[in-house]
């Protein structure tokens, strides 16, 4: 079994839920009392967001490379970064550490391109809505058609994810207002829909969705069970 560094802490909602996703499946795959091989560095998620929020995202990039550096050097032998949108600084982090990283999106587009959809709706940051760093490899790399919602409904799916769901917060009200997101991207056509930020999954699930979802936290934990025990 591979030895894996996690790059985590952003926030440290989801992180938990990719250890406990990454063990589980490796237990599942091994049987008995096995776990998983990793390093965990868990960022300060205030200090990154102050800098996504600022615009300083080489100043971002660079503090998620020192970290990918350190898991370098405790042994790791490859890199996941615990978020969506700090994917904005896996080409950083790559370079710095000249180790294999399983960038999430090239997950999400595999396990998407496996059902045969092509119109995909996409939740996340505005960050990751609106830029070409995720979008942009979705469309180019597995030829779908990223739907995203309007501005509106963005300032909706952003806040909610800073203000509750990176501290735990789970309401009900914010969990309506997703659902009528979804139906609208519905309407315009999406076949599925990617939750694509790693808390968004704490609040949607595939039982409550109007559309099939690609919960991005499930797949890439898988994604990295497979590279864990792959020779």
């Amino acid at each position: 079994m591979k030895l894996l560094g996690l790059i985590g802490g952003m926030s440290w909602e989801s992180s938990a839920l990719y250890y406990r996703m990454i063990n589980r499946g490796v237990q599942q795959r091994l049987g008995g009392l096995h776990s998983a091989r990793v390093l965990l560095y868990s960022v300060d998620f205030a200090e990154i967001e102050a800098q996504q929020m600022a615009g300083r995202w080489d100043d971002a990039a660079k503090l998620l490379a020192d970290a990918g550096r350190s898991l370098k050097a405790g042994g790791a032998e490859g890199i996941v970064i615990c978020t969506n949108t700090m994917h904005k600084a896996a080409d950083a982090v790559e370079t710095a550490t000249g180790l294999p990283l399983l960038h999430i999106a090239d997950a999400t587009g595999d396990a998407i391109r496996e059902t045969g959809m092509k119109r995909i709706a996409l939740l996340g940051t505005r960050f990751t809505m609106e830029q070409d760093f995720y979008r942009g490899r979705l469309e180019e790399r597995f030829g779908l058609d990223v739907l995203i919602p309007p501005d509106e409904d963005r300032d909706i799916v952003h806040r909610v994810i800073y203000d509750e769901l990176c501290i735990g917060d789970i309401k009900d009200s914010s969990r309506a207002a997703y659902l009528e997101i979804i139906r609208g991207l519905q309407r315009r056509g999406a076949e599925g829909v990617i939750l694509g930020c790693t808390e968004i999954g704490m609040l949607i699930s595939a039982g409550v969705s109007p559309l099939p979802v690609f919960d991005t936290t499930q797949i890439h934990a898988n994604a990295t069970v497979e590279f864990m025990l792959t020779q």
